[in-house]
């Protein structure tokens, strides 16, 4: 049976194995010196813009830690939504490796507007507070809602404009891009962000996600504050290389285009049966729904998969890069079933 719980679920793409075994068959150069994460670092530059630098790293939070580290002193505020994956699923990690206060804004759709951030811009001048210093946002957000460019654009003038940063949680990043159609560069580098992680995990990779800064100032001392994060990876031709087969050819846009899909697909059956109703707008590979807590208890016993809000008795499920329709058929009929027999 496949997991709805997690895109971190499903199992790695075969292109990405065999790009692994490719690498493995000679020695070379560790921590990054390699030539394969050397020809990794003109790869985004030639995605993300001339002023791109790289930074791979193990994992999401090290990425996020990683990224909001460049951009903070210890005295400084981060203003995310009460929803984002650094306030709610990192265990404090951000706030301990930078020292910096998160500053929650609560949203109805897990995404931020400048209206919503002002609320902490109180706080400049006064030495009793934390001092905002980035504004940090995931796309796609942890609710499944997608920035267009303009949201975003608006969010990096508004940050500029009070000597602020932006930063994009990108674990989702490509389903983001394949929601909107749009290169990478369009939502990212021509907005004004300044920094995001570049997520592959969730979309078919084995191990690794990538920091990119778009300042100078911020790619200075990045590489010694990834060491002290515990996130430099020796042998990192291997993160390295997953990547550069995960670009070729656009395999990270077959992979999220197939997964956004899916869930367009659960989404829009799922709101045919009584009871049901979607939470959110289904934009990129998540579905929120509510319905009966009595077809939810049951549908636990035959599928995996977390309820996200008991209040509201609404469950997340995710799709995955091989997510099939045969199983989203199968999700559907037994949510039917068990429907109709309550």
């Amino acid at each position: 049976m496949k997991s709805f719980g997690s895109d971190n679920h499903s199992g790695v793409h075969s292109d990405i194995l065999k790009a692994i075994a490719a690498a493995n068959v000679e020695h070379d150069l560790a921590y990054g010196d390699d030539k394969i994460t050397a020809s990794l670092q003109l790869l985004f530059k030639q995605l993300i813009g001339e002023q791109a630098e790289i930074v791979p790293v193990f994992n999401g939070t090290g990425a996020n830690v990683v990224c909001l580290q460049t951009m903070t002193r210890s005295h400084h505020g981060i203003i995310c939504a009460d929803t984002a994956h650094i306030n709610v699923d990192e265990c404090g990690a951000p706030e301990k490796h930078t020292g910096c206060k998160l500053l929650t804004v609560p949203t109805t759709d897990g995404k931020l507007t400048p209206d919503r951030v002002k609320k902490h811009f109180e706080a400049f001048g006064f030495q009793h507070h934390s001092q905002p210093k980035v504004i940090s946002i995931s796309q796609a957000t942890e609710l499944g809602t997608v920035y267009t460019p303009a949201e975003i654009k608006a969010l990096a003038d508004l940050a500029h404009a009070h000597d602020m940063f932006l930063h994009i949680d990108g674990s989702r990043l490509c389903n983001a891009a394949a929601a909107l159609n749009m290169p990478f560069k369009a939502f990212t580098t021509d907005c004004g962000v300044d920094a995001f992680s570049f997520g592959g995990t969730k979309c078919g990779l084995l191990i690794g996600e990538v920091v990119v800064l778009l300042r100078p100032e911020l790619s200075r001392d990045a590489l010694y504050m990834r060491k002290q994060a515990a996130q430099l990876y020796s042998k990192m031709r291997f993160v390295s290389v997953q990547f550069e087969a995960f670009l070729a050819n656009d395999l990270w846009k077959t992979l999220a285009l197939h997964s956004n899909r899916m869930a367009a697909l659960l989404g829009e059956e799922l709101a045919k049966l009584p009871g049901v109703k979607l939470a959110y707008p289904v934009q990129a590979n998540g579905v929120f729904v509510a319905m009966p807590r009595k077809v939810i208890n049951a549908l636990l016993k035959e599928y995996f998969f977390y309820v996200w809000n008991e209040e509201r008795n609404e469950i997340r499920l995710m799709c995955s890069f091989d997510t099939t329709e045969e199983d989203i058929r199968a999700f559907v009929a037994a949510a039917k079933r068990l429907t109709e027999a309550i």
